[in-house]
């Protein structure tokens, strides 16, 4: 074998490696946004807005959600480690924000008009829920640490940080794509159909909620040196 082809194989060696970093990271990272689920609630929040300021509130929720995901890829390993909190108490904090948020969904509430409390007019619902903890929750945070220890054991750096830069950028405008077609569902469903698909989604965002509590507690006993949990 030549030098050449030698070089030619190491390249495409390299780059089926990093192409399946690229796809691994965009699927993993997609299916836990879960766009799907963020859809009754922006479609809830956004029932009476126009379709440009939908766009605009979309927009803005998945640059946070980007900006968020950038942070946590860059400086959540070393945040953790300066406030002395670990993964399992991010779990926990998040399952009870989503419970709330769950529970409001579910839940008429006082004023009649099922708006969530977090999402007044003076409210940036962008971020909060939108961004986050619905985009970007414990589980998508603890995936984006995940993706610097697969970089630094690459032996190629450079080339895997890339592939998971580009799998990131892909997974929110697919995210962004998603809400986009949100005012199709709007006139599909109508305001019943809306107002149903928001109280069951509440009913199992909240069920979620409770998931990571209960996951994360038990997680955390076991790390204190419980073990006889299962």
């Amino acid at each position: 074998m030549t030098i050449n082809g030698l070089i030619a194989d190491i390249g495409a060696g390299v780059f089926r490696t990093e192409l399946t970093l690229f796809f691994s990271t965009f699927t993993t990272l997609l299916a836990i946004i879960n766009p799907f689920e963020v859809l009754p609630i922006f479609l809830l929040l956004q029932r009476d807005k126009s379709d440009q300021e939908r766009r605009r509130v979309a927009f803005r929720a998945c640059l946070y959600a980007l900006l968020l995901i950038l942070f946590f890829l860059f400086f959540g390993a070393v945040i953790l480690k300066i406030f002395g909190v670990s993964l399992n108490m991010v779990r926990i904090a998040g399952g009870i924000v989503l419970m709330r948020i769950g529970f409001e969904l579910f839940l008429p509430s006082s004023n009649g008009d099922g708006s969530l409390g977090c999402a007044g007019s003076n409210g940036n619902i962008a971020f909060m829920p939108l961004a986050m903890p619905l985009m970007i929750g414990p589980g998508a945070i603890a995936t984006v640490l995940g993706m610097m220890a697969v970089v630094e054991r690459s032996s190629h750096e450079a080339l895997a940080f890339g592939s998971i830069l580009a799998a990131i950028v892909l997974a929110v405008a697919a995210t962004y794509a998603c809400l986009i077609f949100a005012t199709r569902l709007t006139t599909t469903l109508g305001p019943l159909g809306i107002d149903a698909a928001t109280r069951i989604v509440g009913f199992f965002v909240s069920a979620m909620g409770v998931s990571l509590v209960f996951s994360g507690v038990i997680d955390a006993l076991r790390t204190h040196g419980i073990t006889g949990l299962h």
